[in-house]
């Protein structure tokens, strides 16, 4: 209860995205089209609006740091059996501390198929927590950012109580001067925060190795 589900995530993303999924066999020339699932082709847009969302990576297999589970690994063999490959480029959809720590959140596998698509051989692991895209909103972009400090000076501005900061002065003027004082103190406490450990907006860590 209160899970989500990536893979199903992804999936809608791609029922949504404007894009037309003109699979051929010029695309993937190294691959049988034939055997493979149409369901599991993903284009990149839809895998990096999804990491965008929900503030996860989409990296090289070298730099997962969790545990493959075995089913996964025959899945992978399997694969390249079907295909008649004997390398694939794998890539994997988690979360930034599945590529630095040992942990099982929802952990997407791809196998790179060329020209911006890839094909999902296995997901494993728990369901990302139902409130993670929501908890994720802010860090998407700067606009995103700025909105979200806007919001919460202002509710953080209406349990101050009337008179603490401001005195003879009318209601308005006193709530705008109180709001302005709240607004820099959060806006000082997310540029501390920021810089000193060095985030970064999803936009730009979702295809990023370095940690930040």
């Amino acid at each position: 209860m209160y899970q989500t589900n990536i893979e199903t995530e992804l999936i809608s993303i791609k029922k949504k995205s404007f894009k037309n999924y003109n699979l051929n066999t010029d695309l993937f020339f190294d691959f049988d089209l034939n055997k493979l699932d149409n369901h599991k082709i993903f284009y990149i847009n839809d895998i990096k609006r999804t990491c965008i969302d929900y503030r996860l990576r989409f990296l090289d297999l070298k730099y997962f740091k969790g545990d493959i589970p075995k089913s996964t690994k025959l899945k992978i063999k399997g694969f390249k059996s079907e295909q008649r490959l004997n390398s694939l480029n794998l890539k994997i959809m988690a979360p930034s501390k599945l590529f630095k720590l040992k942990n099982a959140d929802d952990p997407l596998l791809f196998s790179d198929l060329g020209n911006g698509y890839f094909y999902l051989i296995d997901k494993w692991g728990n369901d990302l927590s139902f409130f993670r895209k929501i908890s994720m909103w802010p860090f998407k972009n700067l606009k995103n950012i700025l909105l979200f400090i806007l919001i919460i000076s202002f509710f953080a501005t209406l349990i101050i109580p009337n008179g603490l900061f401001v005195y003879n002065n009318s209601p308005n003027i006193e709530f705008f001067i109180t709001y302005l004082f709240i607004l820099k103190s959060i806006v000082a406490i997310v540029l501390f925060f920021g810089f000193s450990l060095g985030k970064n907006f999803n936009t730009a860590i979702w295809n990023r190795k370095y940690f930040n």
